[in-house]
């Protein structure tokens, strides 16, 4: 099945009602985060579908949907990579991170970011050098921040926390909250598998990081240590 094919399909299923809703969502005015992007109006099931469908398409295809401007048409795309990386032979995989890095300008909201950081790139560099997850750590590029710290949930779910503490460090102060949201969600998951090396991080830091990392940090404590956490503030 061809690129066209799927962009046909696409645009048959656009509603543009979702599509408004979709718009304030994902703040696409100018001044948001998301500003410019353009909404079909496509709910994800149906976009996870629709890759199932279409991952065989060829990297030419890919990069047309990747460089869309139509928001549902790159997540779609993002998808599709993804399922073509769980397909690789392990000799392949760092061709298709490499286009995934190659298109990175394409990974541009929130929810691209986390249906492809750890899933692709995360999941290559769990046993490659990761200096590249550094970089965009320093990054002026607000996703490619949140990338660098959502690719580590490859890591955590393999229970290998430095290198998502580390960079939680870099982005502690930050000055977007997409970004709060995102370290606190990474030290969360850190805490759901070991709890004191978590602690260990906040009795450092908590004092002085954005309080909704915290609050993003602390979700699952028992109400006593989510007040004690919060006190410090």
């Amino acid at each position: 099945m061809s690129n066209s094919s799927l962009l046909t399909t696409l645009e048959v299923l656009a509603d543009p009602f979702v599509a408004s809703k979709s718009q304030r969502f994902f703040k696409s005015k100018p001044g948001d985060y998301g500003a410019g992007d353009q909404f079909l109006g496509i709910r994800v099931p149906i976009l996870r579908r629709l890759a199932q469908e279409y991952q065989s398409i060829n990297r030419a295809d890919l990069k047309n949907l990747l460089e869309s401007p139509f928001h549902e048409a790159r997540l779609c795309g993002l998808f599709i990579l993804v399922h073509q990386f769980n397909a690789s032979p392990p000799v392949e995989k760092s061709q298709t991170c490499q286009f995934y890095l190659d298109h990175i300008a394409c990974v541009n909201n929130w929810d691209l970011v986390d249906s492809s950081a750890h899933q692709i790139l995360g999941a290559y560099l769990l046993h490659n050098p990761k200096d590249i997850l550094y970089t965009m750590a320093t990054s002026t590029s607000l996703w490619e921040r949140r990338i660098s710290i959502m690719a580590t949930f490859a890591f955590i779910k393999h229970f290998e926390f430095a290198d998502t503490l580390q960079i939680a460090q870099i982005l502690l102060h930050d000055r977007e909250d997409l970004i709060h949201k995102a370290v606190g969600w990474m030290l969360r998951e850190i805490g759901n598998r070991n709890r004191t090396i978590e602690k260990n991080f906040l009795n450092q830091y908590a004092p002085t990081m954005p309080r909704t990392m915290l609050r993003y940090a602390i979700e699952k404590f028992p109400h006593n240590e989510r007040s004690h956490y919060l006190a410090l503030k």
